[in-house]
C-alpha cells in the first residue's frame, strides 16, 4: 500500500464510522466511554510498557528533560487519563439539542438541530495523554477521530487507541471499530495527504506550537481550527485598585508561565507607572521573571536591581512561555486598547480598573476571544469557564472562538416539517 493508499483507506473508514456514530443514543456512549476509562486503569502495565519504549527512544533522539516529562505515563496520569473519560460521559451530551424552532405563516415548521462535524483529525505533540482525551471528545460528540501525535509517542497512542476501541467493542456491540484510529506512520508526508481527503475529513484541529499549528494550516484544504500563539495583556488602568492589580499580574504571569493564556506583556496607564511598576516589577523579580521594557519603564525601574532590557519591535509580537514578560507604559485606555489589537494574538486579554467606562470601552474594542475586567487572563480554559473537558482554544472567528468543548465540536443542520407545503 503507497501512503496516499493508506491515509485515503484510514479517512474512507473513519467516514463510514462517523455515519455509525450518528446512530448511538446518549446511554451507549456513555456505557463505551466508563468501559473505556476502567480498561484503561486494567491495562495500566501494558500501557507503560508500550510509553517505556517511547521514552528510550525519545532518550535516544535528544529529547530535552521537560519534553521526556511530557511524554511520560506513569499510574497516576493513566489515572487520569480514565477520570477525564468518567467525567466526559458525566456532560451533556451535545448532539441532537433543538437550536431554534419556528413556524412559517404557511404552516412549515422548521427546527434547527445540533449534528456531529463527522471525521475530525487531531495533530498533537508529545503527549500521549491527548489521545485519550480527544478521542472522548470526539466520541461523545459523535465524531470519529484520526489522531496524530509526535512520532517519539507512536506506541503509547496506538496502545490507548487500541484498548480504547476493544473497551468500546464490549460495551456495545454496534460500536464503529474506525470511529478512533492513530496515524500509524511517523512520515510526515501523510499529514498533507489525509488533509487533502476533503471528502472524507470536515476539519483539522492542530495543538501544539507556533510552527506545528502553521505548516498544518498552510498545506491543509480542509477547514482547521487553531490559535497560532497566546500573547496575552493585561491593562492597568488610571482607576485600577493597585493591590488587586498586583495579584492579577503575578498569576497571570507566573502561576503557570508555559500555558497559552498566561499574560507575556503588562500595559500600565502612564499616571499610576510611577507607584505601580517598582512594586509589582520588585514581586515578579522575586519569581525570577526578566523584562524587557519600553524607555519610560526602563526609566522608572533603573534604580532596582531588575533584569532589564529594551524592548525591540518584535518582542511585542513573542509568546515566551516562560518567566520572562514585556512592560510598556501606556497613554490610558486608548492607548492599551491600541496596542493590544496592534501587537496581540486575539487569544486572552484583562483591563484592571473600577472606572466601568473604561471596562466597558475595553471589552468592547479589543478583538480579542477572551477579554475580562478585574480577572487573570488565566482564566481561558475549558474546566475554568465551566465547559468541562476542553479539546482546545481557538482564536479564529469563524465557528468556534476561545475553549473548546462538546458544543464546539458540532455542527447542525435544519429540519423541515411540512404536510404538503408547496413553493409559489
Amino acid at each position: 500500500m503507497t501512503l496516499t493508499e493508506q491515509m485515503t483507506q484510514l479517512a474512507k473508514n473513519a467516514k463510514v464510522a462517523s455515519r455509525e456514530l450518528a446512530k448511538l443514543t446518549t446511554a451507549e456512549k456513555n456505557a463505551c466511554l466508563l468501559t473505556m476509562a476502567t480498561a484503561l486503569e486494567q491495562n495500566a502495565e501494558v500501557i507503560k510498557k508500550a510509553n517505556a519504549l517511547d521514552m528510550e527512544f525519545g532518550a535516544s533522539h535528544g529529547l530535552s528533560a521537560a519534553m521526556l516529562d511530557r511524554l511520560k505515563l506513569d499510574d497516576k496520569r493513566i489515572a487520569g487519563m480514565a477520570k477525564g473519560l468518567r467525567e466526559v460521559a458525566a456532560l451533556a451530551d451535545p448532539v441532537g439539542k433543538i437550536l431554534d424552532e419556528r413556524v412559517r405563516p404557511n404552516g412549515l415548521k422548521l427546527q434547527k438541530i445540533s449534528t456531529p462535524i463527522g471525521v475530525v483529525v487531531i495533530i498533537y505533540e508529545s503527549r500521549p495523554n491527548v489521545t485519550a482525551d480527544a478521542a472522548s471528545l470526539c466520541f461523545k460528540s459523535g465524531n470519529a477521530t484520526i489522531l496524530r501525535g509526535g512520532k517519539e509517542a507512536l506506541n503509547s497512542n496506538q496502545i490507548i487507541a487500541r484498548t480504547m476501541i476493544d473497551a468500546g467493542k464490549i460495551a456495545h456491540r454496534g460500536f464503529p471499530e474506525h470511529a478512533i484510529q492513530v496515524v500509524p506512520t511517523p512520515d510526515r508526508e501523510a499529514i498533507p495527504i489525509l488533509l487533502s481527503l476533503t471528502q472524507y475529513v470536515d476539519l483539522c484541529m492542530p495543538r501544539g506550537g507556533e510552527s506545528l499549528i502553521r505548516a498544518v494550516a498552510e498545506c491543509s484544504k480542509v477547514p482547521v481550527i487553531k490559535h497560532y500563539k497566546g500573547v496575552c495583556h493585561v491593562f492597568v488602568d488610571a482607576d485600577a485598585d493597585l493591590k488587586m492589580a498586583e495579584e492579577i499580574v503575578l498569576n497571570a504571569k507566573v502561576q503557570r508561565p508555559g500555558v497559552c493564556n498566561a499574560a507575556e506583556t503588562l500595559l500600565v496607564d502612564k499616571t499610576v507607572a510611577k507607584t505601580f511598576l517598582p512594586a509589582v516589577a520588585q514581586k515578579l523579580a522575586a519569581k525570577n521573571v526578566k523584562f524587557f521594557t519600553d524607555a519610560a519603564t526602563q526609566e522608572l525601574l533603573k534604580d532596582g536591581s531588575f533584569n532589564l532590557q529594551l524592548a525591540a519591535e518584535q518582542n511585542w509580537f513573542t509568546e515566551y512561555n516562560d518567566y520572562i514578560l514585556n512592560i510598556r507604559v501606556v497613554d490610558g485606555v486608548r492607548g492599551a486598547i491600541d496596542h493590544i489589537n496592534h501587537y496581540g494574538s486575539a487569544h486572552s486579554d484583562s483591563i484592571v480598573t473600577r472606572n466601568e467606562a473604561h471596562a466597558r470601552q475595553f471589552l468592547a474594542e479589543v478583538d480579542s476571544a477572551a477579554v475580562y475586567w478585574n480577572a487573570s487572563t488565566r482564566f481561558t480554559d475549558g474546566g475554568e469557564f465551566g465547559m468541562g473537558a476542553e479539546i482546545g482554544i481557538s482564536t479564529d472567528k469563524i465557528g468556534a472562538r476561545g475553549p473548546m468543548g462538546l458544543e464546539e465540536l458540532t455542527s447542525y443542520k435544519w429540519l423541515g416539517i411540512g404536510n404538503g407545503q408547496v413553493r409559489a
